[in-house]
């Protein structure tokens, strides 16, 4: 039976929750701000749906991932918290696009554009989904300190919150595995909106409080051709000061 990614990100997202009070504070602000950003846009009349799937991230769980993050109760299925996840960094990802096209008119740094929102499908969704896994475990592991207690601790972790042996089993894989920062930039390649995704996911895996996990995350971006601009919009939009951030 395949891995439902979407499954095992959620049980991912939770135990980040649980264990990083730091990584759960970034996704906090970050719920805050888009909150913030779902009312701004109903209240100028554009279409959630059309610009970032509006419908889909509420059916996805967007709605309980941020009642999650505001205190609500954590029996939230996996499912739907990593449908909520993927909606949370999509928006995240709009908001800062949009916000550097706003500031920037450099030629070069036209490649952060929006494009149209395009209906994903299930599998794209899926695949979507293993590569923001991917990067959050990468990040997870920028500092080469995963050791062995800190495995067991994870693999303890992701079962009480249901992860299947097998998700267990992939995620300790790949914590001891090398870095897959080359398949994270393929991926995103022509894609600014999984690109964003992608170093949103990541700085909020994280508590980013050594150099190693600093250097990492700024080579990433750069490789996966982020702007500083975007880079900027996320980094603030993850920060205590988000609600004074303007689209």
């Amino acid at each position: 039976m395949a891995l439902n990614f979407m499954d095992l990100l959620g049980s991912m997202v939770q135990g980040t929750m649980a264990s990083s009070p730091a990584a759960s504070a970034r996704m906090s602000n970050a719920g805050n701000g888009i909150q913030d950003l779902l009312g701004s846009l109903m209240g100028a009349g554009q279409s959630v749906t059309q610009r970032v799937g509006g419908d889909n991230l509420a059916a996805g769980g967007i709605g309980a991932l941020l009642g999650t993050l505001m205190g609500g109760s954590r029996s939230t299925t996996a499912n739907a918290l990593g449908g909520g996840m993927m909606g949370l960094l999509g928006m995240m990802a709009y908001k800062a696009l949009t916000n550097s096209n706003a500031k920037s008119a450099a030629p070069a740094q036209s490649q952060a554009q929006v494009p149209a929102y395009v209906q994903p499908t299930p599998q794209q969704q899926a695949t979507d989904a293993e590569i923001i896994l991917t990067a959050m475990i990468d990040a997870a592991k920028a500092d080469g300190q995963v050791d062995a207690d800190e495995l067991n601790k994870i693999m303890s972790n992701l079962k009480s919150l249901g992860a299947g042996q097998e998700g267990v089993n992939y995620v300790i894989q790949k914590l001891q595995g090398p870095m897959e920062t080359a398949k994270i930039v393929a991926a995103v390649k022509g894609r600014p909106e999984l690109a964003a995704q992608v170093y949103s996911a990541s700085l909020m895996a994280i508590e980013v409080d050594t150099d190693a996990e600093k250097k990492y995350l700024d080579k990433l971006a750069k490789a996966m051709g982020l702007n500083s601009n975007v880079i900027q919009n996320i980094e603030y939009l993850t920060s205590a000061q988000n609600k004074d951030f303007v689209c």
